[in-house]
């Protein structure tokens, strides 16, 4: 079903040529309101399906750690076991929303496995048939600006490497994610440390590492997970954080195996971990939960826009580079957020900056925002890695975007249920994804969902 823009002003808009590039959840809510919009979209996907780093694969690469700029790329990070962080009915899109299947290989659980939110995707895309937007199989190595200001995009096969040839487009969206460029803690004498290393995004089965004594970096979603995966077969498990309060260092609460430390001071030649909290240990392995960088190899913007500690800038609501809008944006890139009903909120707003239905403010304008935007992070201390992550300001960020697309704003029970999770999270992390009790908010977002049923039907 493709839904029609109810916007009665649609003729007068203008039709721009768009590449989007990546298929994933980003890349196919923008394939969605870009033609909502009127706008004529091709998106480019180098792998045969769309889902993005929701499309697991039990590969990995030949630098378990990543840092090979030589190595062959795997671009999913998800680990067989994982599950979402996130209730199914705070995670989906607003447009679609992610009631539970039950049919035959569906998994209904209110916190589901990845393979779930992968056919989530499928449905998604068959729903409103956004397939037929994109190009499969197709990497991308370039895009440039041209003389014209219009946009060169270069692809190849990614099967055979053949050259398929140059498409110009008024307008690029990047959606390509940011989970394949690991980003490893620096530690003091790693370099003559005997043992392996290994990042998260090459991690999938705990098996490599029975019988080992493993050290993991983090205190993410990831790092949490993988830890209890690793411990149901390794020999004992060292957790290293920078968050981890005095009062909860030693032994993990309900493990035999898990201890929680302070961050790592430094490795030694003969194996030898030693944390800043004054404990040792000899470790087999380390394991970094450590994030991932921005990257961007195919795009050349003659330096105006740049990866600087992790900040990609300068960008005006961490979509638009000033001097290029709207004719080169990125989405996806806040982290520490709901991340599909985020991007609806993003790619309303570009369809509509693109159309002419919505005014940007001036270059200079622009500027003057997301520079003061940077000083405020630096006069609070944040560090300029952490300029893309938002956390509990990420509702008032999506309410700015849906007041500018003349969009509804972030539902209550939505906010209210994200925050629940998170409480419960921190609470009791080995259960909270099995036992809940906000079925007055899952009550509100059912009437909700029915609500947008019977609108669509109509």
């Amino acid at each position: 079903m493709i839904i029609p823009n109810p916007n009665p002003t649609m003729s007068s808009l203008v039709s721009r040529s768009v590449a989007v590039i990546g298929a994933g959840a980003a890349g196919l809510s923008a394939a969605l309101e870009l033609r909502r919009e009127g706008h004529d979209v091709v998106v480019y996907e180098r792998e045969t399906q769309i889902g993005g780093t929701w499309s697991y694969t039990s590969q990995t690469e030949n630098d378990p750690i990543g840092l090979d700029p030589t190595r062959k790329v795997v671009h999913s990070s998800l680990y067989a076991s994982l599950r979402t962080n996130l209730p199914r009915e705070v995670m989906g899109f607003r447009v679609y929303p992610f009631v539970a299947n039950r049919g035959h290989g569906r998994d209904p659980r209110r916190f589901p496995g990845h393979r779930e939110v992968f056919e989530y995707l499928r449905d998604f895309a068959a729903e409103f048939e956004l397939s037929e937007l994109v190009r499969f199989g197709s990497e991308v190595w370039h895009v440039g600006l041209m003389d014209d200001k219009k946009w060169v995009v270069k692809s190849r096969n990614s099967s055979n490497g053949c050259d398929d040839g140059d498409q110009v487009y008024d307008a690029v969206m990047v959606c390509n994610g940011h989970y394949t460029e690991p980003r490893p803690a620096e530690i003091s004498g790693i370099d003559e440390w005997p043992g392996k290393q290994i990042h998260s995004h090459n991690y999938r089965v705990p098996d490599p590492f029975r019988d080992q004594i493993v050290v993991v970096i983090g205190s993410s979603a990831s790092a949490d997970d993988i830890s209890r995966d690793i411990a149901r077969v390794a020999k004992e498990v060292h957790i290293a954080s920078r968050s981890v309060q005095s009062e909860h260092l030693g032994k993990l609460a309900g493990h035999e195996n898990i201890w929680l430390h302070s961050m790592i001071n430094r490795a030694y030649k003969d194996g030898i971990v030693a944390f800043q909290d004054g404990n040792e240990v000899g470790a087999d392995v380390i394991l970094h939960c450590t994030g991932y960088k921005y990257h961007f190899p195919f795009l050349e913007t003659n330096g105006i826009v740049t990866v600087e500690d992790n900040r990609v800038g300068p960008l005006y609501k961490h979509i638009f580079p000033p001097t290029l809008a709207p004719w080169l944006s990125f989405v996806g890139l806040p982290w520490k957020v709901v991340p599909f009903p985020m991007f609806e909120f993003q790619n309303k707003w570009i369809a509509g900056v693109l159309s002419g239905r919505i005014r940007l403010p001036s270059i200079e304008e622009m500027m003057t925002d997301s520079e003061a935007f940077y000083s405020s992070l630096e006069a609070s201390g944040v560090p300029k890695r952490y300029t893309h992550k938002m956390g509990e300001s990420q509702f008032e960020y999506d309410d700015w975007l849906a007041r500018e697309s003349d969009s509804p704003p972030t539902e209550e029970w939505r906010k209210q249920m994200y925050f629940v999770t998170g409480r419960r999270k921190r609470s009791t992390p080995e259960t909270y994804r099995d036992h809940w009790e906000d079925e007055d908010l899952i009550s509100l977002a059912h009437q909700d969902f029915k609500q947008h049923i019977r609108q669509a039907s109509l």
